[in-house]
């Protein structure tokens, strides 16, 4: 029977099932949030070394785990330069996942944030691999977990003195409710972003939305809640969820987003 290289890597934690996958993790090998686990067999200690010079420069040497081996195992032609096209910056969206490169065979699966990016990292994978690959696409949206911070916000706008990142008390009281969803959460980080409306300069919007996402996070953090469980964007007048038209298109574009973060 011809064996094939195979390459396992664990994305962002540790798999719910890690005993699942038909190439163990190493037992007592537990990969950390934002760390990422290699294990697997290649058929010679270059094309490691490639595999892990990648993993490298995608995450950082201190970030990646090695328990790749070297054995006897028969490659697929170009298979090191497919499994370079694999490893990209996209993986750092998955948490709680695998991408699993079985001879020909490309799985992944694990939580994505959004629907888009679920079919976005499918395709791009699919279009740099040759039609002799097969893809298996079994990333799935991480809703629930989403769906606690926007339920919490309920579509509302957390309000800041005009021009300033001064929280209105009106803004406080959300931001209350805010941290009780945030603490459901279980450790789960949480991006901050700031969005203006487009009046006035476009620097002087994104530095406003940047100092507003920051007062966010300081408010939490005032509260008692681990400085590291933020990050904080600013994004000023890109991305409008309404017509900066009309004053309540303004109004609504003036806002602090809460996305979980990948």
């Amino acid at each position: 029977m011809r064996v094939v290289p195979t390459l396992l890597l664990v994305l962002g934690a540790a798999l719910l099932n890690p005993a699942s996958a038909q190439t163990a993790v190493p037992a007592g090998v537990t990969p950390q949030p934002g760390q990422v686990l290699a294990s697997g067999t290649v058929p010679d200690e270059s094309t490691k070394a490639a595999v892990l010079a990648r993993l490298y420069e995608v995450y950082g040497a201190d970030k990646v785990v090695d328990q790749i081996a070297v054995g006897q195992v028969a490659q697929p032609a170009n298979w090191n330069n497919y499994v370079q096209k694999l490893i990209t910056p996209q993986l750092k969206q998955i948490t709680r996942g695998q991408l699993k490169i079985d001879g020909s065979t490309v799985s992944v699966r694990g939580e994505v944030a959004n629907e888009a990016q679920r079919q976005r990292i499918a395709s791009d994978f699919a279009t740099s691999l040759n039609p002799t690959y097969v893809v298996n696409n079994g990333l799935r949206v991480a809703a629930a977990e989403q769906n606690i911070l926007d339920g919490a916000l309920a579509n509302r706008i957390v309000e800041f003195d005009s021009g300033k990142a001064t929280l209105t008390p009106a803004g406080q009281a959300i931001l209350d409710q805010m941290a009780v969803a945030i603490q459901k959460l279980q450790g789960r980080k949480i991006e901050i972003i700031g969005h203006t409306d487009n009046q006035g300069l476009k620097a002087a919007n994104q530095s406003l939305s940047q100092a507003r996402a920051d007062a966010v996070k300081t408010y939490f953090t005032g509260k008692g809640m681990a400085a590291d469980m933020f990050t904080t964007l600013g994004q000023g007048s890109d991305r409008p969820v309404a017509n900066n038209a009309t004053p309540d298109g303004r109004a609504r574009n003036r806002r602090i987003e809460f996305r979980i973060a990948q």
